[in-house]
């Protein structure tokens, strides 16, 4: 591993964005953490997947991930991975709000990004430096929020069964099966489950099948066998699934 920075840098550096760039080894994993500044996390190569207590997001190299000031975190590489990411102060970019979420990463934004970690600590903020810093932080600003995202309930029972399922995800399953397992009945569990999820189940169920692929398809497992899994009736539902959401077909996440 090389470049590697602790995620406990020091955060009163005054500047207003610092840049960390980082090299990891397969499957490195950062135990819980928070900054005291929001982090936006971008693997310039490889997979990153961020857990909270409040969800698990999955992040290929087209996207990055916003994590707000203070929120405890986990951090899952998949493959090689290089990260390019920066943390930024809560008043000098709030447009992306207090939860996480994943956007898109631009052209210009991804090479903000790289050339930010080249950028020294306490850069001079009225020279080139601090304009490629403003730079990237209006970039970040206005990066569309991209619907990849896992979110888990407040409700126990609840909590406990999505937990669950996200380790071993199945698109087949049904809300009746999930009702009985809960001894609820179909209608207060989706009503239950759309308040405490802000989703559906069906939407909920999907994002927790792409949570499972999008790592996979990076360690180069095979479209089919991932299909299969998952729990989809053929490879040609999973991708047609899979490019409606992310507007690319799964091949495309391949090494």
């Amino acid at each position: 591993m090389a470049d590697h920075l602790s995620p406990h840098v020091d955060e009163n550096v005054p500047r207003p964005v610092i840049a960390i760039g980082n090299d990891y080894p397969p499957s490195f994993e950062l135990a819980e953490h928070r900054h005291r500044r929001a982090q936006f996390l971008y693997a310039a190569h490889g997979v990153v997947a961020v857990s909270t207590p409040q969800g698990a997001w999955v992040a290929p190299p087209e996207r990055g991930v916003w994590i707000p000031g203070g929120t405890p975190h986990a951090v899952r590489m998949v493959g090689v991975v290089r990260t390019r990411s920066v943390l930024i102060e809560p008043d000098a970019c709030p447009a992306l709000g207090d939860a996480c979420r994943v956007v898109a990463i631009s052209p210009l934004l991804r090479q903000l990004l790289v050339a930010a970690a080249e950028v020294a600590i306490e850069y001079d903020m009225a020279g080139r430096d601090g304009q490629i810093m403003a730079l990237l932080v209006s970039e970040i600003a206005r990066a569309p929020v991209i619907p990849l995202a896992v979110p888990f309930p407040a409700h126990p029972a609840l909590a406990a069964r999505c937990h669950a399922f996200l380790e071993r995800p199945w698109a087949s399953d049904t809300i009746d099966h999930w009702a009985d397992s809960l001894a609820m009945n179909r209608r207060r569990f989706t009503r239950l489950f759309r308040h405490e999820t802000g989703m559906s189940f069906a939407e909920w169920r999907q994002q927790a099948c792409l949570s499972a692929a999008l790592p996979r398809l990076a360690a180069g497992d095979p479209v089919t066998t991932i299909a299969l899994d998952l729990g989809y009736n053929s490879p040609a539902n999973f991708s047609a699934m899979f490019k409606r959401l992310l507007g690319l077909p799964p091949s495309s996440y391949r090494p």
